[in-house]
């Protein structure tokens, strides 16, 4: 399977930019931000020369101010800070809680910092939506899990179901570049940066490859890893996504597989924090069920994972959702992982997951009332299989990260 997919991953609209696959890598999987937050704090605690962050959402709560402490703990010992997060996904925090981090020299970056308009924030679009952690260029995190205690299995029955993967190898590399490459693009050069090379000997036998989303050279790179192993798939597909409203190629391809005999497993959100996703999700039930897609909505809590396994080899997870904000706008990071091992690790979660919270979804359910919902799933197919080209009419705006506490904003 990974001949086949290294063939045609790169994509036709995508050419110019081949990303790699990287061999000898060690990649764990960690369930919620319970098993995530502990393993990133200990790293940062332990963290001699680098800490670079970026995250959609930061809250000033339990979980914002242990990570507070800790990046200001680094920074005291003289490693060097770098922590993004978006302007829009990361709203109300604290004069003081952001001074704090700046006095003890962390370097705190807003993505996309636009005022509001009468407590209106208007830059909706074009999100810095990853997830990523690089410590010392050679431990990295790539995930969908925000730093804010929704995502503690304790909250409540709003807790978040979400999913990170822990990295080392040759593949920290890449992330390591594509985080610099942000930072880069959206500030001027900064000779104080710290000479870090990454690690790259080997120290397991996964490989693994990064996809990233962005609106310059990798518009399409997520979509098209995720339709070149749908295509190439042989015996099973199961997605667990929160915001399940792919692009049209994606919705046939899935619709294909099943056709020709693949086992389609999808999970979507069905105690949602949004709950016009949900009713979105559903005007493509009948589509794919018909064609033998098996559809489960997830009801213990508001799914928040993006992960998804084929066959006995291919594992993602990561930030992008299946939906146009991801697929068509946002900036996005998803680790591709191949191995038998960690593909099975996965699907048994995912599995015991339907088991446990999920119900299943059956057609007399998505026939009812169909005579009103029809004109929508029309204006939804047509919606999917020409957004990405109406998402490019849509203002854009010029790539731009401030530096908080500093005077300079340098726009690309």
């Amino acid at each position: 399977m990974v001949s086949s997919f290294r063939s045609r991953t790169a994509g036709r609209r995508n050419s110019a930019v081949k990303p790699h696959w990287r061999d000898n890598n060690r990649v764990s999987l960690l369930v919620n931000g319970d098993e995530f937050f502990p393993r990133v704090f200990e790293a940062i605690r332990h963290a001699q020369k680098e800490v670079i962050i970026e995250t959609f959402i930061l809250w000033e709560d339990k979980v914002g101010k242990e990570l507070q402490t800790a990046l200001i703990d680094a920074a005291q010992r003289g490693v060097r800070v770098d922590f993004t997060v978006d302007d829009f996904g990361t709203m109300d925090l604290s004069t003081a809680f952001v001074e704090n981090m700046i006095a003890a020299g962390v370097h705190f970056h807003l993505f996309d910092p636009t005022p509001n308009l009468m407590g209106v924030r208007l830059n909706m679009f074009r999100r810095l939506h990853r997830k990523l952690v690089v410590i010392d260029g050679k431990l990295a995190f790539v995930g969908g899990i925000n730093y804010c205690a929704d995502q503690l299995s304790d909250y409540g029955p709003m807790a978040k179901q979400d999913y990170t993967v822990e990295v080392e190898g040759p593949v920290v590399a890449d992330i390591h570049k594509a985080c610099i490459d942000l930072l880069q693009q959206g500030l001027q050069q900064d000779n104080t940066r710290p000479e870090v090379t990454p690690v790259t000997e080997a120290c397991g036998d996964m490989q693994a490859l990064l996809a990233l989303r962005d609106n310059q050279r990798h518009r399409r790179s997520i979509e098209d890893h995720y339709l070149s192993v749908i295509r190439n798939s042989k015996q099973r597909l199961f997605i667990a996504n929160a915001y399940f409203l792919p692009g049209y190629h994606l919705l046939r391809a899935l619709r294909n597989a099943a056709q020709r005999g693949v086992k389609v497993t999808l999970v979507i959100q069905g105690q949602p924090d949004m709950p016009w996703v949900t009713m979105c999700s559903r005007l493509l039930y009948g589509y794919l069920m018909r064609a033998g897609v098996t559809i489960y909505e997830y009801c213990q809590r508001p799914l928040h994972g993006k992960i998804a396994v084929a066959d006995d080899q291919w594992v993602t997870v990561g930030s992008s959702n299946l939906d146009p904000l991801s697929l068509s706008l946002n900036l996005e990071a998803n680790l591709m992982i191949n191995n038998r091992e960690f593909n099975e690790t996965v699907y048994q979660h995912l599995t015991d997951l339907v088991e446990s919270h999920c119900k299943p979804v059956n057609m007399k359910t998505t026939r009812r009332g169909y005579w009103w919902r029809a004109p929508l799933i029309v204006i939804a197919f047509h919606f999917l299989r020409y957004f990405p080209k109406m998402a490019g009419w849509l203002p854009a705006h010029t790539l731009a990260i401030k530096t908080v506490g500093k005077t300079a904003q340098v726009k690309e």
